[in-house]
């Protein structure tokens, strides 16, 4: 006469339950993508910075190091040390271009925890 059974929830309790679920993974996921766009910008404006400081003592040093040695050589040879010194400056110039896009290709892809987690959650759910 009575059913001991308890009652199963309803449609309307289960696809609430299911929206829950997908809303919590999207929040993960998003949370996620903004801790890693933080990461990103805080780095970029750091390597930014350091750059500015390193390219402004640079400049002072190779500014001071080639009026000295220009104004050691006599008047009609300065001309041709001050030559010397652009293209070893052009020389330096290219050699650090070319460092830096190495360094540039060597980074992670921004935001590959996020892309790897999101294809976890796509391989779980075609299961």
């Amino acid at each position: 006469m009575f059913n001991s059974e308890p009652a199963s929830p309803g449609l309307l309790t289960s696809v609430r339950k299911l929206l829950d679920t997908g809303l919590a993974s999207v929040q993960n996921r998003a949370e996620l993508a903004a801790v890693e766009f933080k990461e990103e910008k805080d780095q970029a404006i750091e390597l930014m910075l350091w750059a500015m400081v390193v390219f402004f003592f640079a400049m002072m040093a190779a500014i001071m190091l080639t009026a000295t040695v220009i104004f050691a050589f006599p008047g009609d040879q300065r001309v041709y040390v001050a030559g010397v010194f652009a293209f070893l400056y052009l020389a330096g110039g290219v050699w650090a271009f070319l460092g830096l896009r190495a360094r540039l290709k060597k980074q992670p892809v921004p935001f590959s925890a996020t892309v790897d987690e999101i294809k976890r959650d796509r391989e779980w759910l075609t299961k």
